[in-house]
C-alpha cells in the first residue's frame, strides 16, 4: 500500500528517533554536549575559573567544560611538572559578532602559544554572556600527537588561562596550574549514606603548637562504644582554618585490646615508647586530601569483641615558621551506621623501613628506593587462615622529594601486575584513591613498593625521618577482608651498600654513618641506587598486636607496563612521527568531525549536519520506507 507523504514524514522521523535512541543507548557512558559532568571544582584562589569534568574509562575520552568570568577568550590543557613550555592547551573564545573560535594549541615557549598540526579536542558547547565565558570539549586520553599530553591514573597538572578580550595572548596573572586527579573511579554521590548514620569525632584539644618545625602529637582515643557491630563507613579531617597549612598528616591506628595504653597527649616518637604503640591505620589523611567514603560493600567492623576498641590519634604538625602560642583541635571525624556491609576492611602499610637505613643523595636527578613484602608468613602471624586479600583503594606517601610511586605484585616469581602508581607525585595532594578493579593478593604474593625521588635542590643527604624535610616511602592500601597484619615493610643491607661504595664498616650505624664520607657524584649516586637495589632485604612484618617477624628477599626487576594505542587525530592531519611504535588506532565516530580553529556556529544540529550524522541517519531509514 502505497503511504501518503506526510505518513512517510511521520514513520521516518519515528525510526529516525528510535535509531537515534539506540545508537544512544548503544554509546554506554558516552557523554554528549549536554551530559552532566560529575567532578567539578575551582582552579584558581579568587575562584573565577571553574572546571567540570567526566569521562569514559571504556572508551578513553574525557569531557572538560570550562566556565571563567571573562568576556575574553579560556584555555584549559595539561602542563608538566616542572615547566610550562610544551604544556597543551585547547583555546576558544566568541567574538562580538557571534562567531566562535576553538584551536588545539600547545605553548612552545613561556609566553607562546602555536596550533597544533593534528587538532584532538572535540568542541561540544561555547557560549558567551556578559560575565562568563564557557568551553565545553572532549579529548582522548591520549592522542597520536606529541604535542598533547596523556591523560592518566597519574595527578595531572592542570592548566588553566584566560584573556580580557579575544586577543590569544598569555598573561602570567592569569594563567594557574593545579593539581588534580582526574580519573576518580567513585564519585561520592553514588555511593548510600545510611539514614541511621551517626558521627563520632577523634581529636586533640586546645592542643598548644610547639614552636619547632616538626611535632608528632599522639593520644589515645575509645572508638564509639556500641551494643552490637557497626560499620564506619566514612571519614573527613576536622581541620581548623587558621591551622590547616600546619597540619601535615592525621593517622587513626587501631589498637590491640590486650594493650596497656598511656593517657595524656605526647611526641609519638619521643622518650615515652608507650605513646608509638599500635601501628594498624584505620584510616589516614594528608595534605591536600578531602573525605572519603568507603564502596557500599566494605567498612570498619566496631563493636565484636574483636575489634578495637581504642585507637592511637597520631597528628603530624609543621611549624616551620617557629610561631607561638598556636592551639589546635584537629582531628578525624568518622560517620558509621548499624547498617551492615558484606565485608570488614583493613589496611596494610607497605614500602620502605624509615628509620634510621633509609637515605637518598644530594644532586640527584633521579633516585629509587625499594621496600619489599613477603607474605609467606601472614597466615602464620595472623593466626587463622588469611583469605585472600582484595585490595580496592590506596594512599601514596612521601615527603617533598618524592616524584613517583608504584606497589608491584609478584606471584611465583613473575611480575603479576602493577596495583597502583603516581608517575606524577604531588607532596600537596595526597589523597585516598579507589581502583578501577580489585587487585587480589594471595598468601605468597611478593609486593615491591618504588619510590622516585629527586634532590637537585639539596646539597646534603636526605634520611628517612618523620619530617618533612626527611623522607618516606609509603603505600598503604585499603582491602578486605580484615587480618591481624598491620604492616609489611622493607630495606637492604645497608653493610652491602656501604662496601660497594668503597666505605669499610661492619655494623649498620657505621653503614649509615659511612653515606656522609661519599662524594656524591652522579656516579656514585647511580652506583649506590644499583647498591641499594642489588642487596638483601630485610622484611618487617607486624600485626595489630604487636607481634613482628622478621624474613629476607631480594628486589625483582620491574617490567615496565605498555603504554596503550594512540587515539587518531579527529579534526587534523597526523604526522608520519606521531605513530608511535605502541600502535595507533582510528577515531571512534563520536569523535570524528572538525576541529580546526575555524569559526563555525555551535548549536547541536550544525554539529550533526557538520559531522554529516543527521544526513546518515536519513539516508539510512530511507531504505525501505
Amino acid at each position: 500500500m502505497l503511504q501518503t507523504p506526510g505518513a512517510m514524514t511521520c514513520a521516518l522521523l519515528f525510526r529516525l528517533l528510535l535509531l537515534m535512541a539506540l545508537v544512544a543507548s548503544s554509546q554506554g557512558k558516552r557523554l554528549g554536549p549536554t551530559s552532566r559532568l560529575r567532578y567539578s571544582r575551582f582552579l584558581d584562589p579568587s575562584n573565577v575559573i571553574f572546571l567540570s569534568w567526566d569521562f569514559d574509562l571504556e572508551a578513553e575520552i574525557i569531557t572538560f567544560e570550562l566556565q571563567v568570568r571573562t568576556t575574553g577568550w579560556v584555555g584549559l590543557g595539561v602542563a608538566n611538572r616542572y615547566t610550562r613550555v610544551g604544556s597543551d592547551l585547547v583555546v576558544g573564545g566568541v567574538l562580538p559578532d557571534g562567531n566562535v573560535y576553538f584551536s588545539d594549541q600547545h605553548l612552545v615557549d613561556e609566553d607562546t602559544l602555536e596550533e597544533d598540526g593534528s587538532q584532538d579536542a572535540e568542541l561540544q558547547g561555547l557560549m558567551e554572556d556578559a560575565v562568563y565565558t564557557t568551553m565545553r570539549f572532549s579529548r582522548p586520553f591520549r592522542s597520536c600527537d606529541p604535542h598533547d599530553q596523556d591523560i592518566t591514573s597519574d595527578t595531572i597538572r592542570v592548566l588553566a588561562t584566560y584573556g580580557l578580550d579575544d586577543t590569544l595572548k598569555l598573561d602570567r596573572d592569569r594563567t594557574f596550574i593545579k593539581s588534580i586527579f582526574l580519573l576518580q573511579i567513585v564519585h561520592p554521590d553514588d555511593l548510600d549514606v545510611p539514614e541511621d548514620t551517626i558521627i563520632h569525632d577523634l581529636e586533640l584539644t586546645d592542643f598548644l603548637i610547639p614552636e619547632d618545625d616538626t611535632t608528632y602529637a599522639c593520644t589515645f582515643l575509645p572508638l564509639p562504644i556500641v551494643s552490637k557491630k557497626h560499620h564506619i563507613f566514612k571519614f573527613e579531617p576536622k581541620l581548623l582554618v587558621h591551622n590547616e597549612t600546619m597540619v601535615h598528616h592525621i593517622l587513626v591506628y587501631a589498637c590491640g585490646n590486650a594493650s596497656v595504653l598511656p593517657t595524656g597527649i605526647s611526641d609519638c616518637y619521643g622518650a615515652d615508647p608507650a605513646f608509638s604503640l599500635c601501628s594498624q591505620v584505620i584510616v589516614g589523611w594528608a595534605v591536600g586530601g578531602t573525605s572519603y567514603q568507603f564502596p557500599d560493600d566494605v567498612g570498619v567492623s566496631i563493636g565484636t569483641p574483636l575489634d578495637p576498641q581504642w585507637i592511637r590519634l597520631e597528628i603530624h604538625y609543621s611549624n616551620f615558621h617557629n610561631l607561638p602560642g598556636i592551639y589546635d583541635s584537629s582531628g578525624i571525624r568518622l560517620y558509621y551506621t548499624a547498617q551492615l556491609r558484606k565485608y570488614d576492611m583493613g589496611v596494610l602499610q607497605l614500602g620502605f623501613f624509615t628509620f634510621p637505613i633509609h637515605f637518598i643523595p644530594p644532586g640527584a636527578e633521579s633516585f629509587l628506593s625499594y621496600g619489599l613484602c613477603k607474605t609467606e608468613k601472614f597466615e602464620e602471624m595472623n593466626g587463622a587462615p588469611v583469605p585472600d586479600i582484595q585490595v580496592y583503594g590506596y594512599l601514596l606517601h612521601t615527603h617533598l622529594a618524592g616524584r613517583a610511586l608504584q606497589a608491584v605484585q609478584y606471584r611465583n616469581g613473575a611480575q603479576l601486575r602493577t596495583i597502583c602508581k603516581d608517575d606524577s607525585y604531588d607532596f600537596n595532594l595526597q589523597e585516598t584513591r579507589d581502583l578501577p578493579y580489585r587487585a587480589e593478593i594471595k598468601p605468597g604474593d611478593e609486593l615491591l613498593v618504588e619510590c622516585h625521588y629527586q634532590t637537585l635542590d639539596r646539597d646534603s643527604l636526605t634520611f628517612g625521618g618523620p619530617s618533612t624535610i626527611n623522607e618516606m616511602c609509603l603505600i598503604f592500601l585499603f582491602y578486605y577482608p580484615r587480618n591481624n597484619i598491620s604492616s609489611c615493610m622493607g630495606y637492604p643491607d645497608i653493610i652491602h651498600v656501604a662496601h660497594e661504595l668503597g666505605e669499610e664498616v661492619s655494623d649498620p650505624m657505621e653503614g649509615m654513618m659511612a653515606m656522609n664520607n661519599v662524594e656524591w657524584t652522579p656516579e656514585n649516586i647511580k652506583k649506590a641506587e644499583k647498591a641499594c637495589k642489588e642487596a638483601q632485604q630485610m622484611v618487617i612484618i607486624k600485626t595489630i598486636d604487636e607481634l613482628v617477624e622478621n624474613t629476607t628477599g631480594w628486589i625483582p626487576d620491574i617490567i615496565p607496563a605498555a603504554r596503550g594505542p594512540c587515539l587518531e587525530s579527529s579534526g587534523g592531519k597526523v604526522e608520519p612521527q606521531d605513530k608511535t611504535p605502541a600502535g595507533f588506532r582510528a577515531a571512534p565516530v563520536a569523535l570524528s568531525g572538525s576541529s580546526t580553529a575555524t569559526l563555525r556556529c555551535l548549536s547541536l544540529a550544525a554539529l550533526l549536519f557538520g559531522q554529516g550524522t543527521l544526513s546518515w541517519l536519513l539516508a539510512t531509514l530511507q531504505v525501505g520506507v
